[in-house]
């Protein structure tokens, strides 16, 4: 790997090159889960995949840059760790869809639980292999599902919109995609490609 300066250069792996525009924040985004056809099995693929392209994404990071903040929002390290700190929340939003609850459990909107874990303290490799096992968890879990456990559904708190299991694990998977972006987006920050 090369290295030069606080702007960096790296031979294995590729940033891509796209437009910086802003991404919408999180609880901005609206859903829609109007589709009958059962994607589930790709939406599986997404989830086994995430750990693997976050750690690809990270290996190439210059130590200080996944510490670095800018301004009041997460460092890499901190996005990193929120993925894992959510994993007990999907499993136990599948839970509630499996025991027929009427209603998914809420979850904390302020996200205590990742401003208060320290994940810069902690290792980079432990962050990812923390996310690796617990991802493993939720996907040992969903091997067996039949048909009709992927169109159970209850109601989401805050979208107040019903939620299938292949809903709810779409949604994780966009998750999974939006702080990888958004990792994406502090490191262009961070290399003056903004």
């Amino acid at each position: 790997m090369q290295w030069r300066d606080h702007n960096f250069v790296c031979s294995h792996t590729v940033f891509i090159n796209y437009n910086p525009m802003e991404q919408v924040k999180w609880f901005e985004r609206k859903f829609n889960f109007d589709f009958s056809e059962n994607i589930f099995p790709s939406i599986v693929e997404r989830l086994a995949g995430t750990p693997a392209r976050l750690e690809e994404k990270i290996k190439a990071i210059p130590l200080q840059l996944l510490t670095e903040r800018m301004g009041d929002t997460w460092t890499i390290k901190e996005n990193i760790g929120h993925l894992t700190d959510l994993e007990p929340l999907w499993q136990g939003r599948f839970d509630d869809i499996k025991n027929g609850k009427a209603a998914l459990r809420p979850t904390d909107l302020q996200n205590t639980r990742t401003s208060l874990a320290g994940h810069n303290e902690t290792p980079v490799d432990q962050l990812l292999l923390n996310f690796r096992n617990i991802r493993q968890q939720t996907l040992i879990s969903l091997e067996d599902i039949d048909e009709s456990t992927v169109f159970k559904s209850a109601l989401h708190p805050r979208l107040q919109t019903p939620m299938r299991t292949q809903d709810l694990f779409l949604f994780v998977a966009d998750h999974d995609d939006h702080h990888l972006a958004r990792i994406t987006q502090l490191l262009k920050i961070f290399s003056g490609q903004s």
